[in-house]
């Protein structure tokens, strides 16, 4: 496709309230955006599935005269945009109802050779939470499936950052531009996902702020791309639960991290799977169930419990996935003070525990 070819494919698919299948009708009526920008009015009249309001959005559209421009302007921030006519869209999205008729994309697009599995949750997590959303990323990432994700607190961004830990890449569909971060206080894996050779990606034209409206539209972006979606923590009505609900409408597999019954958090995920998802038990056996091979081999937990001191173990084995106190684990422990304050600085130097606030522990390996 020509550069004057691409600059109308980009004039096309920033029009703004004017629907995706619309959009896909008018360039497959057309046979191209350009011939779309240059419709004379009476031929559009002619065309029955677009309505008044939709022909004057159109005409409005084509009084822009300065696309190249603004074209250009895209490709200076390294920004690049593919429409649903194009080899590079990703074939698995082109199967759902509502398709995007263009995604813009910093980096890359997930690999269609690979297996490719949504991390998505409360963006207001647990400690549990945290801990399953990083380990499921990493190991997944570690057998390279490529993990997509929204880029947002919480299980999102954990599950995101367990797949940079496993050296694999990862993919942030965001419901902002793709220049627009959100949250601010990611730009750090936001830079990282690109920097691995993951993307970000976006059907908001560049400079889109992260309006609410955008983010249940950017939900069935996530599990249209993905083969597999993981729901780890979830509340009962919450977006990582519609987001599960357009999985099944689009025929995708669906796991849920089961969860404590008193748990808010743990409601959407218990739902699921009382209604027939997939129970996530471990890494390991989710690979297998996707048909993928684990290598047998030690854990590194296990390697870690063994090097471990008997005080020691027997600390690590109290502090759990949910927050302990100081005054719980004396209890539990019968240490002294001083021991248990030594044993847990210990643990928590070598990688097995963290403070997550004020004489509060949890177990991270």
């Amino acid at each position: 496709m020509t550069e004057t070819k691409k600059e109308y494919e980009f004039w096309l698919a920033r029009i703004r309230h004017l629907p995706n299948q619309k959009k896909y009708l008018l360039h497959t009526h057309m046979k191209s955006a350009e011939r779309v920008y240059y419709i004379e009015e009476t031929e559009m009249r002619k065309l029955t599935f677009l309505n008044e309001k939709e022909r004057n959005t159109i005409m409005q559209a084509q009084k822009e005269k300065d696309i190249k421009i603004a074209y250009e302007k895209l490709e200076e921030k390294g920004i690049h945009f593919i429409t649903c006519f194009m080899d590079a869209y990703p074939s698995k999205l082109k199967e759902i109802a509502d398709f995007p008729y263009a995604l813009y994309v910093k980096g890359s697009l997930p690999d269609e050779t690979k297996k490719h599995a949504a991390i998505v949750g409360a963006r207001r997590c647990t400690p549990y939470g945290e801990k399953y959303a990083l380990e499921f990323g990493k190991m997944l990432a570690e057998y390279g499936v490529e993990i997509i994700s929204g880029l947002a607190r919480g299980i999102d961004g954990m599950g995101q950052r367990g797949a940079l830990l496993g050296k694999g890449k990862t993919f942030a569909v965001l419901g902002s531009g793709v220049d627009v971060c959100y949250p601010k206080e990611h730009m750090g894996l936001y830079v990282d996902i690109l920097e691995q050779g993951g993307g970000i990606l976006s059907e908001q034209p560049p400079g889109t702020p992260p309006l609410s409206i955008h983010f249940p539209m950017r939900n069935r972006i996530i599990s249209g791309m993905s083969d597999t979606v993981l729901v780890i923590e979830a509340r009962k009505r919450s977006g990582s639960l519609i987001t599960a609900y357009m999985a099944l409408e689009q025929g995708r597999d669906i796991y849920a991290l089961p969860g404590p019954v008193n748990s808010g958090l743990s409601e959407g995920c218990n739902q699921l799977i009382r209604q027939g998802a997939g129970v996530l038990l471990s890494p390991e056996i989710l690979l297998e169930e996707i048909g993928i091979q684990v290598v047998a081999g030690n854990k590194k937990s296990d390697k870690n419990k063994k090097m471990l001191e008997s005080p020691e173990n027997m600390v690590y084995s109290c502090v759990g996935l949910y927050p302990k106190s100081i005054s719980q684990l004396l209890e539990e422990t019968r240490l002294e003070s001083e021991e248990l304050l030594q044993r847990l600085v210990s643990l928590e130097l070598q990688g097995l525990i963290r403070e997550i606030s004020k004489n509060y522990y949890i177990k991270i390996k």
